[in-house]
């Protein structure tokens, strides 16, 4: 893998880091960017060596949205940009279903699709200096790539409201009161504070992370009696299927010892 294409991968242990790779367009998403980050998200989902994907952005910012430069080409040979966002907007929406943690790693700016990108992720980390908002009004576009789904349930119906209907940006501090960014740290810290974060979601890494992952997506956004039901079968499911009662012995054979020579 050479560092001119768009997509470059690095395998940190068990976290596969994915780097957008178009920092002269800010690595805004382009048909190449989006073939390549769907490729990845099958080569980690089959990859049992890969606990944890961590998406970040080369350059100055982590992504500034959809390519302008490729609407237009799409327009001018009379072709509706529908067709490459309904591509990004199923992308998007694998990270955000994928069994596995996906963590955003977030500088610069955090723009229209480069949002939609980090909503889709289960964890966002973020360098204090970043600038985040959806944007489209701005361009008298509107979102394919879900933030008008995602965004309220990330941020609050309010906030998400002011930000979809005047594209404004804000820095990352002012969403610290939301809970939607995990971290918020100084830019010369955002690598090592990423890196602590997927840690922990690896050291957690089983098929019970797996199906907890798959759950909250598949429940996001249902009825209370549905996603109750949905969370009985996913535990009896996991039960059937791994050792979870040797784990437990396990958790419990040192207790039990101890208490017998007491």
């Amino acid at each position: 893998m050479t560092d001119t294409e768009p997509l470059l991968v690095e395998q940190r242990g068990t976290v596969r880091w994915l780097l957008l790779n178009r920092p002269e367009r800010r690595n805004a998403l382009d048909v190449t960017l989006i073939e390549a980050l769907d490729k990845q998200i099958t080569s980690a989902e089959a990859d049992p060596g890969t606990a944890v994907v961590a998406v970040a952005g080369r350059g100055p910012s982590f992504c500034a949205g959809g390519d302008f430069h490729q609407f237009l080409q799409l327009h001018d040979n009379g072709d509706n940009p529908v067709g490459f966002l309904t591509d990004v907007s199923a992308c998007l929406s694998r990270i955000a279903a994928s069994p596995k943690p996906w963590v955003a790693v977030l500088h610069g700016h955090a723009v229209a699709g480069g949002l939609e990108l980090a909503l889709a992720c289960d964890v966002v980390v973020a360098a204090d200096t970043t600038l985040i908002g959806d944007g489209h009004v701005k361009q008298r576009l509107v979102p394919a790539g879900g933030s008008s789904v995602r965004l309220p349930g990330a941020v609050g119906r309010g906030l998400s409201r002011w930000l979809l209907l005047t594209g404004e940006l804000l820095p990352a501090t002012s969403f610290a009161h939301t809970g939607w960014i995990h971290a918020i740290v100084p830019e010369a810290d955002l690598d090592a504070a990423a890196t602590r974060v997927c840690r922990q979601l690896a050291d957690r890494s089983s098929p019970a992370q797996q199906r907890l992952k798959t759950l909250l997506h598949r429940i996001d956004g249902a009825a209370p009696e549905h996603a109750l039901r949905e969370e009985l079968a996913t535990f009896a499911d996991n039960w059937t299927a791994s050792s979870v009662a040797d784990a437990l012995r396990a958790f419990l054979a040192p207790r039990t010892t101890k208490a017998d020579t007491k």
